[in-house]
């Protein structure tokens, strides 16, 4: 099989990685509307509210705990809201299903990553000393 064009795989992502986050917001909703009408509005938004909380601190604490640096949110909003999501759609998928656009795109991608990653490593002794 050859290599996928750009718009091939532009295509091919946005059917089944798109349909998936689809079905995965329509699963959210239903469940926001059960879990309003089940605790009613004045408790489901505070309960929203700390999950909102605690996620995002979370976040915050494990970027600044395990990575030690700022996360994507600081650098760039469109990456943290719109890609970062779909990255860790794909991530789950791979690893769940083994899914891939195609052959050989996790070992790129990944290969992509480990890159950047020794690239920051390097940096960061470098300041170091």
């Amino acid at each position: 099989m050859g290599k996928y064009g750009l718009i091939d795989l532009e295509k091919h992502f946005a059917f089944y990685a798109g349909s998936l986050a689809a079905l995965l917001c329509a699963f959210c909703w239903v469940a926001s509307c059960f879990v309003a009408s089940w605790l009613g509005f004045s408790l489901a938004w505070k309960v929203v509210l700390v999950a909102q909380i605690v996620c995002w601190t979370g976040q915050f604490i494990g970027h600044g705990v395990f990575e030690k640096r700022a996360p994507a949110l600081l650098d760039n909003l469109a990456q943290a809201f719109v890609m970062a999501p779909f990255f860790v759609l794909l991530e789950a998928l791979q690893t769940s299903f083994g899914y891939e656009p195609y052959p050989g795109f996790h070992a790129s991608v990944q290969a992509k990553i480990d890159a950047d990653i020794k690239e920051w490593q390097e940096k960061k002794l470098k300041l170091l000393s």
